[in-house]
């Protein structure tokens, strides 16, 4: 017997009753437990709300509520979903791709917990070294410390010493008057000794380092005692550490701390947080445990030394105004016999710094209220006020400086993170830093037989430390994520691979009778890695868990235990099970998605190939990240594809090189490039346009109707009707973000939100417009028979009907309907959707502006949430795009996009470390023929079905 033929809870499904969120039409379900179970449907079904909306909001409801009134009070919204009932429910947990946190403080190591493992076993096993001598650093007890001065310097006069200030600035009177009260009488300042003087002080601008004379002795066994008296004393008041000073006035250091004894530096005893950049124990001081900083340099202000100050040379100034900062400049320059016409790049440098860095000495300005005499004023500097600005509280400065700020490596860690006592621990060899440097796999093989490198005492403080790490790295090397390093952000990571890394946590914690519910799991992952991730899945399903998925992978649906089809279409027309069962009897049973698993239904590849328009852009020696030296070839005119296993340097190689390249050129865009020698073909282009997955707008005023520009135009509309032009009504009246005709009651949000005492807050229609977020007077303007409200409550199919003789409004909505999204509201809010509705929203909005058959568009996996149907028609609209001219720079895995591109360019062989290169390129039919190509191997098959 198994723990999948056990369930602990008595139920053998779960039972779902009456499910009414959002789209669903009333739903009975059953899902068997213990099982790995796959929903799946067309883009806008109805598959999230009744995984994430349904079961979790309730499974997460359930759970609070099992909490005290007290406690529930700090937890937040605990929104109860639209159903009747639910049976046999277990303990939930969801790994969305949206919990992917921007904090660049987390990384993999910290997600994962290695890193808190690899603090724990520097501070208890680390080595500590010197970063002045490099030696090891030693700790005496007292003991030690007393038979050294007898051993060593028997019979010689010594005086012993205790530091109590070191190498830091101050005039230290009271210091003074503190040590005579203590009854000493000499003192060793900066290496002289001195006796103590009233109203004794030091310069206060110049570093010392002030030593107490405690004792003077000549060392002898029968003053044992005496010796340690004085030695104890020291260590007391030098807090751990005491020097010895002998005739020849040579030093020698003592400390029960770590200290290196050639130089006297000391480290405090390390503790975990000693190796943590998050805390102000470990970081390193300059960049705060960043890694990198933020600086503003003559380069970010001065983009284009040819201008000149005259016609807005300096960027933050902008063209010449009458300003008062412009006649200080003018004065400045005239005094040095030189303009404000003149091109900066021809400003004697002594003047170019005064006008960025400011000087002390007063520029005499023509005063113009007084003709005749000079206002006697000193510059501050360009980049000295930018820098003091950095410190206003104003939100709107900040963002204007930030245009100004160039991101460099830290000059004290280089990019480490940590201070330099931290980063001299060493375990064979290795700092912690190194060790997050590493990619797993390289990590794994770091820490096999890591043993035999370690002496007895550290291989018994390390042992149960190198089980866990050696577990969790086990983990993330099973689901295909061998390529990532643990220093890497979480932000830089796609919504799969951090989605992955919480399904390898997950694992870890070998939790039992669990409900798992995943979003697509399988995204940014190359075919390869897939059968890893379903293993995993599987893993987690055979210890006795229930694992749902909302999926739209052809391997992961076959290899699923159980299938539930939501549809049969989207939005208003889906939200109900079509079809449910184990994966060959959902195929026997029929339906659009068993069509395209069984292939009666699939992607047809096209007849011929575009060759291009024989032009091409060209990046050479792209060497950024895992780069190796890579020539980039893209044939503009053509679908190409960018291809290969997850890490393998598609990102760095178009994200972080060749979009930054082109928007620098076309858009005078900050951000830099990762390395790389030249760029050709820039003139047979004319823009870029990058249509990634981040959200259309971070608040629910952003929706589908303001991204794509067309609710101006439907304002515009109704401003147009005869009742408003009798009522004066403008465009602006039909808004819901300003006064006029919002209602003000909920200030056009629709909702209110009442914060309850012990209970979350909630969020209810306004009792003023019923949630339609405009006033009385502004909704009895009506365009057939539809108030705007009526209008942003449409979906994009009805909207193509309403607006049928409205040209500039039907463009943009037949744009919508025909990426797939026809089954959205025009008035939806951009916080509900999705990443991949997102990403074919911005695409709609891109392809209703007028293209001139040379624009560059890249995708960035445009098949995500997208169902088999979905894509025919995303790759319908790309096809035309294409056939205007412009080229379609696509990074994907999915094998239904790659096999109809005109060209693609393969990367890898594998990832980190091992890829950076360009395994194959060409059509898909040359690619599959190269045997070291993964993409190929799994391409070939593809074709030939």
């Amino acid at each position: 017997m198994t723990l999948n033929d056990i369930d602990l809870t008595g139920h053998e499904q779960i039972e779902v009753f009456g499910a009414r969120e959002h789209n669903l039409k009333n739903i009975d379900v059953n899902i068997p437990r213990n099982r790995l179970v796959v929903i799946t449907g067309i883009s806008g079904s109805g598959k999230s709300s009744l995984a994430f909306d349904t079961l979790y909001a309730e499974g997460q409801r359930r759970y609070m509520e099992s909490f005290s009134s007290y406690a529930r009070s700090f937890i937040g919204d605990m929104e109860r979903p639209d159903v009747d009932k639910i049976n046999g429910l277990s303990p939930v947990i969801s790994i969305e791709q949206k919990t992917t946190s921007k904090n660049p403080r987390s990384t993999v190591g910290t997600t994962t917990e290695i890193y808190d493992f690899l603090r724990l076993l520097y501070a208890r096993a680390g080595e500590a070294y010197s970063y002045v001598t490099g030696k090891p650093m030693i700790k005496q007890t007292q003991d030690q410390i007393i038979d050294q001065i007898l051993s060593k310097h028997e019979g010689k006069k010594l005086n012993i010493l205790a530091p109590m200030v070191k190498g830091r600035k101050g005039h230290y009177r009271e210091l003074f008057v503190q040590i005579s009260k203590m009854g000493y009488t000499r003192v060793r300042v900066d290496g002289e000794l001195l006796e103590i003087t009233p109203k004794m002080q030091v310069d206060r601008y110049k570093i010392h380092d002030i030593e107490i004379v405690v004792d003077r002795i000549i060392p002898k066994k029968e003053d044992r005692y005496r010796i340690s008296q004085s030695v104890g004393t020291a260590l007391k008041l030098g807090e751990g550490s005491l020097l010895l000073l002998d005739e020849g006035n040579n030093v020698q250091y003592f400390s029960q701390n770590l200290m290196d004894p050639e130089s006297g530096i000391s480290y405090e005893e390390p503790s975990p947080n000693s190796f943590s950049f998050n805390t102000p124990y470990g970081a390193c001081p300059v960049c705060k445990g960043m890694g990198h900083i933020e600086e503003i340099t003559e380069e970010s202000i001065i983009p284009d030394p040819s201008l000149s100050i005259m016609r807005g040379g300096i960027a933050p100034l902008g063209e010449y105004r009458d300003l008062w900062i412009f006649k200080q400049i003018e004065a400045l320059l005239k005094a040095h016999k030189s303009s404000l016409s003149l091109p900066i790049e021809k400003i004697p440098r002594n003047v170019l710094e005064i006008i960025l860095y400011g000087s002390e000495e007063p520029i005499p300005v023509a005063s113009k209220k007084y003709p005749g005499t000079d206002w006697n004023t000193k510059f501050e500097g360009i980049i000295t006020f930018l820098k003091n600005q950095q410190e206003s509280e104003s939100d709107k400065i900040q963002d204007w400086i930030k245009d100004f700020l160039i991101i460099k490596e830290c000059p004290e860690c280089h990019g480490q993170r940590l201070k330099k006592e931290s980063l001299h621990f060493l375990i064979d060899k290795k700092n912690i830093a190194e060790l997050a440097d590493m990619d797993i796999s390289s990590l794994s093989e770091w820490f096999t037989d890591l043993e035999s490198r370690l002496s007895d005492k550290q291989q018994a403080i390390a042992a149960e430390i190198l089980k866990e790490i050696r577990k969790r790295i086990g983990f993330l090397n099973g689901i295909g994520l061998d390529y990532l390093t643990l220093n890497r952000p979480l932000k830089t990571l796609s919504g799969g691979e951090a989605q992955r890394i919480r399904l390898a946590t997950q694992i870890g914690t070998q939790l039992v009778g669990v409900l798992y519910i995943m979003d697509e799991p399988s995204i940014g992952l190359h075919q390869r890695d897939n059968v890893k991730l379903i293993q995993a899945l599987k893993d987690l399903r055979d210890l006795g868990n229930t694992v749902l998925i909302v999926e739209h992978d052809k391997d992961m649906m076959l290899e699923a235990d159980y299938i539930i089809d939501i549809g049969p279409g989207a939005g208003r027309h889906g939200g109900r099970v079509v079809s449910q069962g184990p994966p060959q009897k959902f195929i026997a049973k029929g339906g659009i998605t068993a069509d395209y698993l069984s292939n009666r239904a699939k992607i047809e590849i096209p007849k011929e190939r575009r060759s291009g328009n024989g032009n091409i852009l060209s990046i050479k020696g792209a060497t950024g990240n895992n780069l190796k030296n890579v020539t980039l070839n893209i044939p503009l005119g053509t679908i190409t594809c960018v291809t290969g296993v997850s890490g393998s340097g598609k990102s760095s190689l178009i994200h972080d090189t060749l979009f930054p390249i082109l928007n620098r050129h076309f858009f005078r865009a900050k951000r830099e490039p990762l390395p790389y020698k030249e760029v050709l073909g820039l003139e047979h282009i004319d823009k870029v346009i990058e249509v990634d997955q981040s959200p259309i707008g971070r608040t629910p005023r952003s929706n589908p109707a303001t991204y794509t520009g067309m609710f101006s135009d439907i304002r515009s509309l109704f401003a147009e009707l005869p009742e408003s032009k009798i009522r004066g009504y403008k465009p602006g009246r039909f808004s819901f973000n300003v006064k006029g005709g919002r209602c003000e009651t909920c200030e056009g949000a629709g909702m209110k939100k009442i914060e309850m005492e012990f209970l979350p807050d909630v969020h209810v229609p306004c009792e003023t417009c019923k949630g339609k977020r405009f006033n009385r007077e502004t909704l009895e303007i009506r365009f057939k028979g539809k108030s705007i409200s009526d209008v942003l409550d449409m979906t994009v199919s009805e909207a193509i009907e309403f607006f049928e003789n409205q040209p500039k409004i039907s463009r943009k909505v037949q744009i919508l309907n025909d990426v797939g999204l026809g089954y959205i509201t025009l008035g939806q809010h951009a916080t509900t959707l999705s990443g991949g509705e997102a990403q074919r929203v911005k695409l709609s909005e891109e392809l209703s502006k007028k293209d001139t058959g040379k624009t560059l568009y890249i995708l960035d996996e445009p098949t995500t949430g997208l169902h088999f149907q979905d894509i025919r028609k995303l790759l319908d609209v790309v096809q035309k795009l294409a056939d205007k001219g412009n080229t379609i720079l696509i990074i994907e895995h999915n094998l239904d996009v790659i096999k109809v591109a005109d060209h693609i360019i393969d990367l890898g062989p594998e990832g980190g470390k091992g890829g950076g290169r360009i395994v194959a390129e060409g059509t898909p039919e040359k690619v599959a023929k190269v045997k070291g190509s993964f993409t190929g191997y799994f391409l070939k098959k593809e074709l030939d079905a």
